[in-house]
């Protein structure tokens, strides 16, 4: 990929209406100079690194929870530690992934990489190919990977900024056995979940992608393949907003994959990474959202009330709100924010 390449990505990003969008778009793009016939493109939770939004496109017959498992059961270039996009290449038997699934359809080849910067881990790319890659096909992703990565860190802020079309009805819980099978669920969950991943015509049960995501890191990390926790944080839509986590119902017994909508301290935790917030603005924020003054946040930081103001500046051109009032809407999802562009 060139800088042409990036600036053309960084366009789409402008002018496409969500991330699905903007990854379907990228996936176009992708197509015209780097050889692939495959991918998963994931959005993550920036913490956990758990994937919580899959757009995938895989031959047919390959079932999604018998991928998603072998994924998370997967160390050889795994997400969660990738810096650089890297392949396979002659080591692909190392990978359980490929082993499981991807060796039975003629695939040679992943190249994978992960979209991440110092606010956290946003998504991830895989690439499936019938042909080894080449170096040039590794150094043409990596040349577009901070345009992407800013692009859906910007897109997450995006849809903290929409408002909540309300929430849907509980308590949304599904119990998965260790293979991803939905063993049962709750009546509510089908309406989560169909708003996060729509299923297509013809009374056909939503998939729960985000579910067995989080179980299969649950599993992951009770084998210890990878430690982070299994729960993401994932936007339904409409700027409702809710974490999903799982956790094992007893020893020998399935998990249990719950949802429910963000606490406030998780919405400010998003808000401050997807508005690329410092740690000092951050913590301003905390002391705007608990109802402090200029002088008390001046007096228990020990800085000066112009250095406050400052800082409240600084969070305001970056979040694109215009008052203190925007402010505490947008961190906590409390009420209507206006619909300033964020600064990106």
């Amino acid at each position: 990929m060139t800088a042409r390449d990036a600036d053309a990505i960084e366009r789409l990003a402008r002018t496409v209406g969500d991330s699905r969008q903007f990854r379907v778009a990228v996936i176009r793009h992708l197509r015209r100079t780097v050889p692939f016939d495959w991918y998963a493109f994931v959005l993550t939770d920036p913490v956990t690194t758990v994937g919580v939004d899959p757009l995938a496109e895989v031959p047919t017959g390959v079932g999604l929870s018998q991928l998603i498992s072998a994924k998370y059961l997967t160390v050889l270039n795994r997400w969660t530690s990738l810096t650089a996009a890297a392949t396979l290449g002659d080591r692909a038997a190392e990978s359980t992934v490929w082993r499981e699934v991807q060796r039975a359809h003629g695939v040679v080849d992943v190249l994978s990489v992960a979209f991440r910067d110092d606010h956290g881990c946003w998504g991830f790319l895989d690439l499936w190919s019938r042909e080894p890659f080449r170096s040039r096909d590794i150094g043409r992703i990596d040349a577009v990977v901070p345009t992407v990565t800013q692009a859906l860190r910007h897109e997450q802020a995006t849809s903290l900024r929409r408002r909540s079309a309300g929430e849907a009805s509980g308590p949304v819980v599904l119990v998965l056995d260790d293979a991803l099978h939905v063993v049962s669920r709750t009546a509510s969950a089908d309406d989560w979940l169909a708003r996060l991943l729509p299923p297509p015509a013809g009374g056909i049960l939503p998939v729960p992608a985000a579910a067995y995501n989080v179980a299969a890191q649950l599993v992951a990390r009770e084998q210890g393949v990878d430690a982070h926790e299994p729960r993401g944080r994932v936007h339904l839509g409409d700027g409702f907003w809710v974490s999903v986590g799982a956790a094992r119902l007893g020893e020998g017994q399935g998990v249990a994959v719950a949802m429910e909508p963000i606490t406030a301290g998780d919405r400010l935790d998003l808000v401050a990474r997807a508005f690329a917030l410092s740690p000092r603005e951050r913590t301003v924020v905390v002391e705007v959202c608990a109802g402090r003054t200029t002088a008390e946040i001046a007096a228990s930081l020990h800085l000066s009330p112009l250095t406050v103001q400052d800082h409240l500046k600084s969070v305001f051109r970056r979040t694109g709100v215009r008052s203190r009032r925007e402010l505490v809407a947008l961190a906590l999802g409390a009420d209507p924010v206006t619909e300033t562009a964020p600064e990106r």
